[in-house]
């Protein structure tokens, strides 16, 4: 894919999302201008991407450039999982912690006593985060 097609397609990218969003931002704001707005903005990205996905797969790549991509590609997955097991743990781990420190707190405005009850299960949640960092050193080290 020539730098010139990959240029248009990162502004056509961009544009997909800030011109629905601008428009909606520009005009009166109501729930059905937003609607339209997220309905315009996800034909436009999904159709660009359709498009983009199109140009890289032509299978015009030369011999050389394909052992080159692959590895650059192993890599580039190793990245993305690394991030998604750190992101999406933590994101549990937001939850988690969200819903056992409430909880917490209202048990002990009742009864003072099970404080270190409910620091467990908070650090426990909290622990989660932890768990998915770990796996994310590990992803890493391995590349």
């Amino acid at each position: 894919m020539t730098l010139t097609v990959k240029i248009l397609l990162s502004v056509a990218l961009f544009l997909s999302i800030v011109v629905p969003f601008g428009a909606f931002a520009i005009g009166e704001k109501s729930r059905g201008r937003y609607k339209v707005a997220l309905g315009v903005n996800t034909f436009l990205f999904f159709g660009i991407l359709l498009t983009a996905s199109a140009f890289m797969f032509t299978g015009d790549a030369m011999a050389a450039q394909e052992g080159a991509a692959a590895a650059a590609s192993s890599a580039g997955m190793g990245y993305i999982a690394a991030a998604l097991a750190t992101g999406l743990s933590c994101l549990g781990g937001g939850i988690a912690v969200s819903a056992a420190a409430s909880a917490a707190l209202g048990a002990i405005s009742e009864d003072s006593s099970i404080l270190g009850k409910s620091l467990i299960f908070v650090g426990l949640a909290e622990g989660v985060c932890l768990y998915g960092l770990i796996i994310s050193f590990m992803i890493l080290g391995k590349l």
